[in-house]
């Protein structure tokens, strides 16, 4: 039987976090739900909802993701697929079936839920949000002949994959880091459409204009550093 875990960032998430965890498919072996520097009763809901929670002091998406991961590498029993979910829910968890189907039909390495518009709930995705992903879509398309459309967070890979990419970045650069590797590394990868709607709760990061600036800022650094790395 396939073992999948997922590993769920979350911030001050205590009004999302027990519906995203509750609406997993049930075949998940263990669900990981990153505790992020939360002030509210974050960390009570997740636990309550039936996941394991880790707690990170070090703020930022990839920090989160990162001690997710070493949990993980320290078990015994490793899995054979990590999804990647969004504590906020945006995504709808129960679409994670269709999300590592290609991994298991048709032994694809990748997967990314792309947010298309017609399955866009309107105003879920900010218009800085939209022109992000075009523009890092477009650029990842130019300089490495790419077919990603979106940076979307909802996403599977196989496990030992995940380990190979020797992933580092420590906030808003991870899934751009993730996908950038992935073309390096040759690994097979698709996208699949998937819905998205309005989180509950403020965005940390296109809810301000500190952190859209920044993640901008990240998420160009990391194609142009492997647009010139041999």
């Amino acid at each position: 039987m396939t073992k999948i875990k997922v590993i769920i960032p979350a911030y001050n998430e205590q009004d999302s976090i027990a519906n995203v965890i509750n609406d997993i498919p049930k075949n998940v072996e263990e669900v990981i739900v990153i505790n992020n520097n939360s002030t509210d009763n974050t960390v009570v809901n997740a636990r309550n909802a039936g996941a394991t929670v880790l707690t990170e002091n070090k703020k930022g998406y990839g920090y989160a993701c990162l001690k997710g991961m070493d949990y993980i590498a320290k078990q015994e029993n490793k899995p054979d697929i990590i999804v990647f979910l969004d504590g906020d829910y945006s995504d709808y968890p129960e679409e994670l079936t269709d999300l590592v189907s290609p991994i298991l039909k048709d032994n694809i390495d990748f997967v990314i839920g792309s947010r298309v518009k017609r399955l866009r709930e309107g105003g879920s995705m900010t218009p800085q949000q939209v022109f992000g992903n075009w523009l890092a879509t477009f650029l990842m398309s130019l300089f490495f002949g790419a077919k990603f459309t979106d940076l979307g967070p909802f996403r599977a890979i196989k496990y030992d994959k995940l380990v190979s990419l020797n992933m580092e970045d420590k906030t808003y650069g991870w899934t751009v880091e993730m996908q950038l590797k992935a073309l390096k590394q040759k690994l097979s990868y698709i996208e699949i459409p998937v819905r998205y709607k309005q989180r509950i709760g403020v965005s940390k990061v296109s809810g301000t204009i500190k952190g859209t600036i920044f993640a901008g800022f990240k998420i160009l650094g990391w194609i142009f550093k492997y647009s010139f790395k041999k």
